[in-house]
């Protein structure tokens, strides 16, 4: 039997849940604060599980045709020595995209299956009613009751009771044109460190929505007590910095004139340990959160879309979804909070780590197996007890 359904949120988790949910007979309900729907960041990667997500929306074809396939995650020190090599399998890649165009990806499928949104609505509170859930908004408007709302607002959730602890390090993030005569290679996602404390990169990004050409994303990490005054950077002094550290990214950075450029990033830790209450269910960030580290934070979010509509159809459908996604979810949370100092920390001795003793055991077959599936967000099934890919569920 359908449901009715609001899903708070218009980011990836919330469109994803939407379409998902609309297709397996429910009715949906869109709320989303902005006035008009939009992305917020810049680039990502969708893994390949990720994207048999996007499939089962029937957004695939068009993620891929706006994104850039990358077979490779390289990173190499200051002085040249390769600490970083992992890759995908050859038939399924990752897929790098700017925000905005899956954001339209999913918007798009949203809009086909004219799904109801509430724009400029600021979500308060859910009350319980009997076993429903009503909608109140900071202006007062209620709308329901629902028979289940999804919290899919992430880190700003007014609902999640999720209390994650704050990663010392960050990064701002910035969009730029693919360079002309740029020898990088498209499908590669490239770092340079200097110990874990300083971190430039360059993802391939494809197409953004409405612009010619081929773009990339390009990435600094920095301590979060100097992200505060990150508006105040002297640019052409924090070009010559990221350029000593790597000559090679000077081409990526000559569009990058004035700090609001590059848009600041602050990331935390935590887990829910039960992502739901009644006739309420937490996706995405609101959820788990994570280092960005692994590139998996937009996947979790698609997978634990597909994995609450699959759970629709059972018994006991908010335990059968945490029970789907608990051991996925808690073990790229460990690997999460195991990398990330190795990359981004004020340690002298997990560089060192790194580069004596995790990359030199990265190449050989079992490890180099290992860290394929776990960049390629399968190293646990996904949706556990469920086949997967899958097809959505489909209308009863």
């Amino acid at each position: 039997m359908d449901s009715t359904i609001a899903i708070v949120g218009a980011g990836v988790g919330g469109l994803a849940t939407a379409a998902l949910a609309h297709d397996a007979g429910h009715r949906v309900t869109l709320f989303e604060r902005f006035e008009t729907p939009r992305p917020l960041g810049s680039g990502l990667v969708i893994q390949p599980v990720g994207l048999a997500v996007l499939d089962a929306i029937g957004a695939g074809a068009q993620a891929r045709a706006m994104g850039q396939p990358i077979t490779h995650m390289l990173g190499h020190e200051v002085s040249g020595r390769e600490v970083l090599n992992v890759a995908y399998r050859s038939a399924a890649p990752g897929l790098a995209l700017h925000r905005s165009a899956l954001f339209q990806t999913l918007w798009d499928q949203c809009l086909a299956r004219a799904i109801p949104v509430i724009t400029s609505s600021t979500v308060d509170s859910a009350p319980l009613r009997a076993d429903k859930r009503e909608i109140t908004l900071t202006d007062g408007r209620r709308f329901g009751p629902f028979d289940l709302v999804v919290d899919t607002s992430g880190a700003a959730s007014r609902l999640s009771p999720l209390t994650a602890r704050a990663l010392p390090f960050g990064a701002v993030w910035g969009t730029v044109p693919w360079p002309d005569g740029c020898d990088f290679a498209p499908d590669q996602l490239r770092q340079c460190y200097r110990a874990a404390r300083n971190m430039v990169g360059v993802l391939p990004l494809g197409q953004r929505p409405g612009l010619p050409g081929r773009h990339a994303a390009v990435f600094w990490s920095l301590p979060v007590t100097q992200l505060a005054d990150w508006a105040n950077t002297d640019m052409s002094a924090w070009r010559a910095q990221a350029t000593d550290l790597w000559p090679r990214i000077a081409p990526f950075l000559t569009t990058l004139t004035q700090s609001a450029d590059l848009t600041p990033a602050r990331y935390s830790h935590g887990t829910l340990r039960r992502p739901y209450a009644p006739a309420l269910a937490f996706v995405g960030d609101s959820a788990h959160r994570a280092s960005p580290q692994l590139g998996q934070g937009a996947n979790m979010a698609l997978l634990d879309a597909m994995a609450l509509v699959t759970a629709l159809r059972m018994e006991h459908p908010l335990h059968a979804y945490a029970a789907m996604r608990r051991w996925h979810v808690r073990s790229y949370q460990a690997m999460s909070a195991v990398f990330t100092p190795m990359y981004q920390s004020d340690s002298t001795l997990l560089p060192r780590l790194r580069n004596h003793l995790l990359a030199p055991f990265a190449p050989l077959p079992g490890i180099r197996h290992l860290l394929t599936r776990l960049v390629s967000g399968d190293m646990l099934p996904p949706l556990a007890g469920q086949v997967f890919p899958q097809q959505p569920p489909t209308k009863a």
